[in-house]
């Protein structure tokens, strides 16, 4: 069956790599099930994606369907710094979006493709306003964990106490929910957080909420159970994560299509390879997170005095992000050897799922948390703001995997070189790390069956997939008239 006479779903992503891998793992996804996928975004990463990823203009098979891309110019020019700041840039992508989404869908309509449910990832709330405009269904992916989702909506409908300029250290009890000391919660609903545009970013989503008939998470079940039951009196929640685990499209295409925005280094496994097992620790905190200088050369002391084998991704800053390039001590990669490895991005999905990597140090980003979660990988907790140190907080005190290196940015001290030092040899060796890795392979177990066949995220999807099929018929007979009268 060729790809025009599929369903058809239309993916817009906000332009970050922590929002593009959930909502094409998404896709990929909804396209072995037997959809045509469009995944959009702005032509600025587009163009990365293409260039890392190998990305063509054909629609690719995946499973019984298949993922295409269409990139759209958001008005500014490729080296426009006011990208880095969203406070601009979120009404810039609006205005453009609103008046471009309505011609894509129109051409595809025209070809004989029409689109029959829009998904949009959060900070672009705006997509279903357009759904809503031409009587199409929408559906949103939440990139974050069930718990922040909850957090985000209780602070929204002001329906508990959130610390305030007033009450600036209270903890926040939320229904179904551990107790969260005031540094716990998502810090951008932190009266004195630096980023009140990423604030002001998620919750237009929380406006916007009636719209969606879904909200897709990538979470699972058996991971948030209690909160996600609870949520779902308020919205139509389900659950279909870890959303990079994915069963039903090995070896059927899906492996080709990637959103990586930087190539990572091929040789990285080859190295892991030569590793003892459970010798290497990796260090990543993710596409956007940058610490201070100071703080990169207390981690790297704390590694050699712990004597540990090391795989550290270090990503260069954006050029407009106006952070400096960080180094590396004088002579630290002398004094590692063979023993430590340092690339600016890195297959992380291969590396954690690789037998040699003890623990992961993680900013503890909900893709992160996840991929470490289903990899059954120990984590060493270092939370710099937003939903990471929620993350932290379940990653160590609820699903019992991590230990804590740092609460967050808002502790603002650099975390000494003893400190790093003893957090790597305690998730590394002896009981600690023992009754980590156990906990993690439970999880890890879960993980797979909530994605394997007739699991409990492979159930939502299918659902969801089946009511964009009902939809899509109730679409299709209301534009032949003569046909219902």
């Amino acid at each position: 069956m060729g790809s025009e006479a599929l369903v058809h779903v239309f993916l817009v992503s906000f332009p970050g790599q922590g929002h593009v891998n959930p909502l094409l793992r998404l896709g990929k996804r909804l396209a072995s099930r037997g959809l045509l996928v469009t995944f959009s975004t702005p032509e600025s990463i587009g163009k990365e994606m293409r260039k890392a990823s190998n990305i063509t203009d054909e629609p690719t098979p995946v499973g019984d369907g298949y993922i295409r891309f269409e990139f759209f110019e958001d008005g500014w020019a490729e080296n426009e710094p006011r990208r880095q700041d969203l406070d601009q840039y979120l009404p810039q992508l609006e205005l453009v979006g609103k008046q471009l989404l309505p011609k894509m869908l129109q051409k595809h309509a025209e070809n004989d493709r029409p689109v029959s449910c829009l998904i949009n990832n959060p900070f672009i709330p705006w997509v279903s306003d357009v759904a809503d405009s031409l009587n199409l269904p929408s559906a949103m992916l939440w990139v974050q964990s069930a718990a922040c989702f909850s957090a985000y909506y209780h602070y929204y409908h002001n329906l508990v106490p959130f610390p305030s300029e007033s009450q600036m250290e209270i903890t926040v009890q939320l229904p179904n929910m551990p107790l969260l000391k005031h540094d716990e919660i998502p810090s951008f609903l932190y009266p004195t957080t630096p980023y009140p545009f990423l604030r002001r970013a998620i919750m237009g989503q929380y406006k916007n909420l009636t719209k969606p008939f879904c909200v897709l998470m990538d979470t699972f079940e058996e991971l948030e159970r209690d909160v996600i039951e609870y949520m779902c009196r308020y919205c139509p929640i389900k659950a279909v994560g870890p959303l990079f685990k994915n069963p039903e499209a090995a070896g059927k295409g899906s492996g080709a299509v990637k959103g990586d925005f930087m190539k990572a280094d091929d040789s990285i496994i080859g190295w892991l390879d030569d590793k003892e097992a459970a010798s290497v620790v990796y260090i990543s905190f993710g596409s956007v997170v940058y610490l201070k200088q100071e703080q990169v050369d207390e981690i790297a002391e704390g590694i050699l005095r712990a004597g540990v084998s090391f795989l550290w991704v270090m990503k260069p800053p954006h050029k407009d992000s106006g952070f400096e390039l960080l180094v590396l001590p004088e002579g630290f990669l002398d004094k590692a050897g063979d023993k430590g490895r340092v690339v600016q991005w890195s297959p992380q999905e291969q590396v954690l799922a690789h037998p040699s990597v003890a623990c992961f140090v993680t900013h503890c980003g909900w893709n992160s948390t996840m991929e470490a979660l289903t990899s059954g990988m120990p984590v060493v907790a270092f939370p710099q703001w937003g939903d990471q140190v929620t993350d932290a907080k379940y990653l160590v005190d609820v699903f019992k995997v991590g230990i804590r290196m740092c609460r967050g940015e808002a502790e603002d001290r650099v975390i000494p070189r003893d400190e790093v030092e003893k957090c790597l040899r305690e998730a590394t060796s002896g009981p600690v790390a023992a009754e980590m890795k156990a906990n993690a392979s439970k999880w890890k177990e879960a993980a797979e069956e909530a994605v394997a066949e007739g699991g409990s995220s492979d159930r939502n999807l299918q659902a969801f997939v089946d009511e964009v099929r009902r939809r899509s018929l109730g679409i299709a007979l209301k534009s032949i008239p003569a046909l219902v009268e």
